[in-house]
Order: structure tokens, then C-alpha cells, then sequence
């Protein structure tokens, strides 16, 4: 049994005659009786007496026609919302990012966004980078802004590029030092992410290409967090420099240069994006965001599969 054999049910309830209500259908008398026949069949019931005026419910015809007329309902409902939510001017995107991105770059680009397109509203997921990449696979979410590119089908454009640096409690030795190498922080006491962050993996490679493994005292997965207990004095961090002092703390310089992440906005290219995503994406590899940068763009996978 089909949505549109309980439409025409209806349909023959209203008109009481199976050629007026073929004609309303459009469709023919012959294929409006099967579709009847195929429904009684099915339900093991007649639903309609015929008469010389043409047909009528009977009491097991009034009940199915009572349960039909709810079902069709909410499938026109169900139609409806589903057009709302893919509608590109009033929809809605499911934007997932990083914690440590929830007071600088996320704010700013959903402003920009919102004065681009008011009526449209975004749903934010801030997790982790692997919860995310999780979300990205299931369709959870529809667009992400991460520290790095996912491994596998994905466009990736560059947003920005945040510098790290070293941050110490102002009575730290090393809170005089204009500008330090991570070499020297072997017999220091590290704040962090937990294993499986993005970016512990991040500064777990600056160290190890430094040839050093400090020890880790706490864990947050928080960076603001991380800056704040630094301040407190239980150890130091290596966080991007708009963190740097929010507490506190002194930034001190690197000079690695490669003590840098870049951040992007990442889509599954696996599968077309609904057009509220698909718009939102627009606006920021476009550049049309106030907060945009030059960084190169590595993003030309794209937005929807070929």
C-alpha cells in the first residue's frame, strides 16, 4: 500500500463516484479501481458499498478513511518541514568545530554568516576532532571547522593560521624570555588535550621532531582551561598566542617555525551536500566572511561529487 493509494481513498470518499474522482486524480477510472481493490485486498476488508448514486463508505470504510486522512496529514507535514530544512534561503546547516575555536573564529564567521543569510539557522556540535570526523561519516553534521583535514574524501579550505606559542606563569624562569626553542623544555612539566585530540597530536609531533618528551601534568580538553591552569602554576603549555595572557599567563615566542596549525572548514565529498550546507560552504571559500584570510587554498575537492 502506497501514500498516494491512501490519497485516493480519499478521494473517493469526497467524490462518491469512481469516475469523478479518477477525474480529480488524473488518472483513469481502471487504475483508480485497482488501486482500491489492492487496498481492501490488503486490508482484508470492503471498504465501500456501491450504489446506483455511486459508492459509500461502509463502517470498516469510515475507520480506514479516518486513519488515512491522518496519515496523509503527516506525510504533507513531513514533506513540508523536509522543505524547510533543505530550503536554501530558511534551512538548516549542521556546523560541527573544535572547543578551542568556541570565543574566536566560530563566533565571528557565524555573524557574518547570519547577515548573509538571516532566515537560515545553524546547529553547532563543539566536540573533539574525532567525535567530529565521526559526525561528518554519519551525516550528524554537514560541515566542520578542524585543525587539520581528515584522512580520506574530503574538500578542506583554509580559515586561518594561529601561531604557537609558549605559555608560563609570570614567575616562571622562563617568562623573561623573548623567544625560547622547544628543545628547551625537556625538564618541564606539560599541560595539554588528552591522547586522540587533534591537537595533542599536533604538539605531540613538535616534541617528538624536537627530540624531547616532557612531562605531561594535566589534561584538558579545553585550551582556555589548559592557559588558566598554566597561570595557576601546575606546569607550562604550548597554545596559539590569542591565549596567551587571557589569565595571566606570558607568552613566550617559539622558534620553530613549523609550531603552527592551520584551521579549515572541512565537508565529506562522498556525497552532495544539502543546499543550506552547501550555501554555507559557498560563503566561506568564497571569502565572502568579513574575518576571511589569504591563505592558500588547498580546497578543490569538491563540494559536491562528480
Amino acid at each position: 500500500m502506497l501514500i498516494r493509494d491512501l490519497s485516493w481513498l480519499l478521494a473517493l470518499a469526497d467524490h462518491e463516484h469512481v469516475t469523478g474522482a479518477a477525474a480529480a486524480l488524473r488518472t483513469s477510472q481502471p487504475t483508480l479501481s485497482r488501486s482500491l481493490a489492492r487496498v481492501e485486498a490488503e486490508l482484508g476488508a470492503r471498504l465501500f458499498e456501491r450504489a446506483s448514486d455511486g459508492i459509500h463508505p461502509n463502517p470498516a470504510g469510515e475507520l480506514v478513511l479516518a486513519g488515512a486522512r491522518e496519515l496523509v496529514a503527516r506525510y504533507d507535514q513531513l514533506l513540508a518541514d523536509l522543505a524547510g530544512v533543505l530550503d536554501p534561503e530558511t534551512g538548516v546547516v549542521r556546523l560541527a568545530f573544535l572547543d578551542s575555536m568556541a570565543t574566536s573564529l566560530v563566533p565571528g564567521l557565524l555573524r557574518s554568516f547570519h547577515e548573509h543569510a538571516p532566515r537560515m539557522r545553524v546547529v553547532l556540535r563543539q566536540e573533539p576532532a574525532h567525535e567530529i570526523r565521526a559526525d561528518l561519516e554519519t551525516g550528524a553534521a554537514e560541515l566542520a571547522i578542524t585543525s587539520e583535514r581528515p584522512p580520506g574524501g574530503y574538500g578542506w579550505h583554509p580559515l586561518q593560521e594561529d601561531r604557537l606559542v609558549l605559555v608560563v606563569p609570570p614567575t616562571h624562569p622562563l617568562s623573561r624570555r623573548k623567544r625560547i626553542s622547544l628543545t628547551e623544555l625537556a625538564d618541564e612539566e606539560l599541560v595539554t588535550t588528552p591522547v586522540g585530540f587533534g591537537y595533542r597530536s599536533l604538539i605531540d609531533g613538535l616534541l617528538r621532531d624536537a627530540g624531547i618528551a616532557p612531562r605531561v601534568s594535566f589534561e584538558s580538553q579545553d585550551l582556555a582551561t589548559i592557559e588558566g591552569l598554566v597561570a595557576a602554576g601546575l606546569g607550562v603549555a604550548l597554545v596559539p598566542e590569542q591565549f596567551a595572557g587571557v589569565s595571566g599567563t606570558v607568552g613566550v615566542r617559539l622558534q620553530e617555525d613549523a609550531a603552527r596549525r592551520t584551521i579549515g572548514l572541512t565537508w565529506p565529498t562522498s556525497r552532495e551536500l544539502p543546499p543550506p550546507a552547501l550555501r554555507f560552504c559557498d560563503f566561506v571559500v568564497d571569502g565572502k566572511w568579513s574575518g576571511a584570510t589569504s591563505i592558500p587554498a588547498v580546497r578543490r575537492s569538491t563540494r559536491t561529487p562528480s
